[in-house]
């Protein structure tokens, strides 16, 4: 059980290459930290939970102190390889592999693009990014709730990744624990849609106080819900007054380009 977020990564999480179904590597090897399952995997036998606050406070500290360190290697290592990274995060069915989907084919022609997918089973999203033609790799996380930075290093080291290119994560479906975990990414992309409620930036303020970039998806559906955009994107804007604010619809490509032509924009620049 991880201190952090209460999740259970008892089972470790799995890297798998889409098409090939007898690849896969296994994430719960020691690494030289003496950490276990990188930052997020610590366990707590039954004496720790009998433990007071102020030992799971040094607990969480502890983890996401691991956490974030390697998250500095990762990093370096894309700033070295001028990576742009992108964290992208929602909760789930906010349409982040649609968005994907639409995203890097109009990227593509400018820039290489490699995809690492997080879910807790199934390797359909990486099925539906492999049909692109880019290189994906589908992380499983089992019970965990959210990819940390040990589970990219791991990954990063499986794939070929073009120098001066674009590598998206797309965490697990989740607008709490991932907000914690920074992962090494140059952005955070968080995802909601006009059938979650306008008030998701009042709800879930960490995960909108941490990302760079709010994306309002689905606005094709806003005459048939009772969602406010501009009320939305002002309570987005109490959290974060810092947020890149982009509308669109990823399913009929309204609002798309504006996206894309930002994202080409920000790499262009780093």
């Amino acid at each position: 059980m991880c201190d952090t977020c209460g999740c259970s990564s008892e089972g470790g999480a799995v890297l798998c290459k889409p098409g090939d179904a007898s690849w896969h590597v296994h994430l719960h090897g020691h690494d030289d930290s003496g950490h276990g399952h990188g930052g997020h995997h610590h366990h707590a036998d039954e004496s720790h939970a009998h433990h007071a606050g102020g030992r799971k406070v040094a607990m969480e500290q502890d983890v996401l102190l691991h956490n974030n360190l390697l998250a500095e290697r990762n990093r370096g290592y894309f700033d070295a390889r001028n990576i742009f990274a992108l964290n992208f995060l929602s909760s789930p069915g906010s349409g982040k592999t649609t968005l994907l989907e639409k995203t890097i084919p109009m990227i593509g022609s400018d820039f290489p693009v490699s995809v690492i997918e997080g879910d807790q089973q199934t390797m359909r999203d990486a099925e539906r990014i492999d049909a692109l033609g880019v290189p994906v790799l589908q992380v499983n996380t089992g019970t965990g709730c959210h990819l940390d930075a040990q589970m990219i290093q791991r990954a990063v080291k499986e794939m070929d990744i073009a120098d001066r290119s674009l590598l998206c994560i797309e965490n697990v479906g989740n607008l709490v624990c991932p907000a914690l975990f920074d992962l090494g990414e140059a952005l955070k992309v968080v995802v909601i849609s006009v059938t979650e409620g306008d008030d998701k930036p009042l709800k879930y303020p960490t995960m909108f106080h941490e990302a760079d970039v709010c994306i309002l998806n689905k606005i094709d559906l806003l005459p048939y819900v009772p969602f406010d955009a501009v009320q939305c994107r002002e309570n987005a804007m109490n959290v974060n007054h810092h947020l890149a604010w982009f509308e669109l619809s990823a399913s009929t490509g309204e609002g798309v380009d504006a996206w894309v032509a930002w994202l080409k924009a920000a790499m262009n620049r780093s």
